[in-house]
């Protein structure tokens, strides 16, 4: 599978700073067909890039929001962290804030 642009510039930021890189597209329940957008199943951390979220995207309208939140509740049951980022959280840097905080304390 293939990254969008904005999954790339975030695995890049990663690079830069020096971060581990993740397992990205990882399938991450027994049963279901869910994968996250980067994951480190090691420290049960992992992260959705939530695109067109001022567009009226997929994860804005209902049944996408429902899907998701099935899909993260499922995701916290089985012991995972899951953060969510936003484009602008990836411009102005504060995906990488989080995720790097996430890191260090796992």
């Amino acid at each position: 599978m293939t990254v969008s642009n904005l999954e790339q510039t975030f695995l890049d930021q990663l690079s830069i700073c020096g971060l581990p890189t993740p397992e990205t597209e990882y399938r991450f329940h027994p049963t279901r067909r869910w994968r996250f957008d980067g994951a480190y199943p090691d420290r049960m951390v992992a992260y959705e890039i939530e695109g067109g979220v001022w567009s009226g995207g997929r994860h804005t309208r209902a049944d996408g929001y429902t899907n998701d939140c099935i899909k993260y509740n499922e995701a916290a049951l089985l012991g995972w962290q899951v953060y969510r980022f936003t484009a602008s959280m990836i411009d102005d840097g504060l995906a990488l804030q989080y995720l790097e905080m996430a890191l260090r304390h796992k």
